[in-house]
């Protein structure tokens, strides 16, 4: 339902008339569900961005407005780790003031459907932890970085000597029974001093 809703207030009609697109709506419950502290994103939308672009609602809202008063249904990922029957509530609660206190209009339900888990909070975290990790050890260990540092100055070296070998010329030895038998034949020729 992609109509501009209008709102009698008691003001509104001495100076004339509110209207809220859907998208406006849309918004509003994009941005209350994405500060609250445990939900990754919005299902469908891939930034805050997306969730503001003008003109379009977002993916994964949808927003029925009846007058004064409005019915919200939003998807969510949420992220890892987190209690998600609490996440959830504090996001229903969150687009609920929020939409009332923008707007002025009545929220009647907010229906939120949990489609996915995020660990995209948790990589980001073990990733810090592991950068963390090595700047210490770099820290303790500074011989460890100066031994590194001096490898390759005698990889070339190294090299060399490979290559020496690699190109060495390569004498094969058969050894034949005619052979051992010349050496016999050889050694009872040769006068014994």
């Amino acid at each position: 339902m992609n109509e501009n809703v209008s709102i009698d207030m008691e003001k509104a009609q001495e100076n004339g008339q509110i209207t809220y697109a859907n998208e406006v709506i849309s918004t509003i419950v994009s941005v209350a569900t994405t500060e609250v502290e445990g939900i990754s994103g919005i299902a469908g939308t891939s930034s805050l961005t997306g969730l503001l672009a003008k003109g379009k609602t977002p993916r994964g809202v949808r927003v029925d407005m009846n007058g004064n008063n409005v019915s919200v249904d939003v998807s969510v990922t949420v992220d890892y780790g987190m209690p998600i029957q609490k996440v959830g509530r504090n996001a229903q609660e969150n687009i609920r003031k929020s939409i009332e206190s923008m707007t002025g209009m009545h929220v009647e339900r907010v229906d939120l459907h949990v489609v996915g888990v995020s660990f995209e909070k948790e990589n980001q975290e073990m990733q810090q932890s592991q950068k963390l990790a090595e700047i210490s050890f770099e820290e303790e260990h500074p011989a460890i970085e100066e031994t590194a540092k001096a490898e390759p100055q005698e990889a070339p070296a190294q090299e060399a000597a490979e290559e020496e070998i690699e190109n060495a010329p390569v004498v094969l030895v058969e050894e034949t029974e005619d052979a051992d038998e010349e050496k016999t034949d050889e050694q009872e020729e040769t006068p014994a001093e």
